[in-house]
C-alpha cells in the first residue's frame, strides 16, 4: 500500500518529465485565530458574478471575498478572513447570466450583500487582487466606495502564465475561485523560483503610463490596433481616440513610434496619464 510520500515523489516525478500537469484536489485553507508574525501586509482576493457587462447598469448578484497576510517580498501567510454573499438584483436574471454562472432568481430571492462585512475585509487592505480587475474594480466602486482608494492588481495580465506552464487563465465563481486563486498564487514550480504573487506584487507597485494617440490620421487605425492601441469612444471620461498602456520605462520608445509612424511630425505631444495601482482597473 503505497503511502503520502509515495504519492508525493509520484507527483513530482510526473512534473519534472515536463509533459504532465498534476491537478490537486483543492483543500480551503482555514481562518488563522492569530496570524503568524512576520507577514505584515494584508491582501484581499474579490471574485463578482453579475447580471451583465456593465458596471453601470449592472449589478453584482455575488460576491466572494479572501483576505490574507503577505509580506513585502511577495510570501503568502495565512487566510484572516472569508465571505461570500448573494443578493437580488433589481430585474430578473438574464437567462445567459444564469447558464454562464449557475446563479437563478430563487437562489437570490431575499438575499442582501452584507456591505458592513465586506467592508470589514476591505478596510485594512493593502492590495486587491481580482482575476480580472478590469472588469471586478467597477462593479466593486459602484457598490461600495470602499474598494475605490484601494492599491489594485489583476492576476490575469500582471503574471506571466504562460511563462509558468498554464495555458488557461479562467477561474469558476465567487469565493471558491477566490481561494483557488490564491493557492494558485502561492505555488511555485520547481525552476520558477519566486511565486505568482511575488511577480503580481511586484507589477503592482511600478507605474504605468496611459497614452492617447488623440487626432491620429484615420488611414492609420489598423496600425495601431496591430500595435495593440484600442479604442476609446469618449463616453467613458478618457478622450476620444485610440491608447495603448506601456510600462513607465517605455514610455520614450512609444512616442517615437507615434511620432515617427503615426503623427509623422517630431513634436507631437499626445496626451498621457501616468497610473499607479490605485488608479489602474477603474472604470
Amino acid at each position: 500500500m503505497r503511502g503520502i510520500g509515495d504519492e508525493i515523489e509520484m507527483v513530482r516525478w510526473l512534473e519534472e518529465t515536463g509533459r504532465y500537469r498534476v491537478l490537486r484536489k483543492l483543500k480551503a485553507r482555514a481562518i488563522a485565530n492569530a496570524p503568524r508574525p512576520g507577514f505584515p501586509m494584508r491582501g484581499v482576493i474579490v471574485d463578482t458574478e453579475t447580471t451583465g457587462l456593465s458596471a453601470r447598469k449592472d449589478e453584482i448578484i455575488e460576491i466572494g471575498i479572501v483576505a490574507f497576510s503577505f509580506d513585502k517580498t511577495g510570501n503568502i501567510g495565512d487566510v484572516t478572513g472569508i465571505y461570500c454573499g448573494l443578493q437580488r438584483p433589481s430585474i430578473a436574471i438574464p437567462a445567459n447570466i444564469t447558464r454562464l454562472t449557475g446563479i437563478t432568481d430563487a437562489m437570490v430571492a431575499g438575499q442582501t450583500i452584507d456591505i458592513a462585512r465586506v467592508q470589514a475585509l476591505i478596510a485594512p487592505a493593502d492590495l486587491i487582487v481580482a482575476h480580472n480587475a478590469g472588469f471586478d474594480r467597477p462593479f466593486c466602486e459602484t457598490f461600495s466606495r470602499a474598494f475605490a482608494p484601494k492599491a489594485w492588481a489583476c492576476s490575469v495580465s500582471e503574471v506571466d502564465w504562460s511563462a509558468r506552464g498554464f495555458e488557461g487563465t479562467k477561474l469558476g465563481r465567487a469565493v471558491d475561485d477566490c481561494f483557488a486563486l490564491l493557492e494558485v498564487l502561492a505555488q511555485s514550480g520547481p525552476d520558477q523560483g519566486n511565486t505568482p504573487f511575488a511577480e503580481l506584487f511586484a507589477a503592482s507597485q511600478r507605474s504605468r503610463v496611459r497614452i492617447f494617440a488623440e487626432h491620429s490620421p484615420f488611414e492609420m487605425k489598423d496600425n495601431l490596433k496591430a500595435r495593440g492601441y484600442r479604442w476609446s469612444d469618449g463616453t467613458d471620461g478618457r478622450p476620444k481616440s485610440w491608447w495603448v498602456e506601456v510600462a513607465d520605462d517605455m514610455l520614450d520608445e512609444e512616442l517615437r513610434y507615434l511620432r515617427a509612424e503615426i503623427y509623422r511630425w517630431p513634436d507631437a505631444d499626445p496626451p498621457i496619464r501616468r497610473l499607479t495601482a490605485l488608479e489602474r482597473f477603474k472604470a
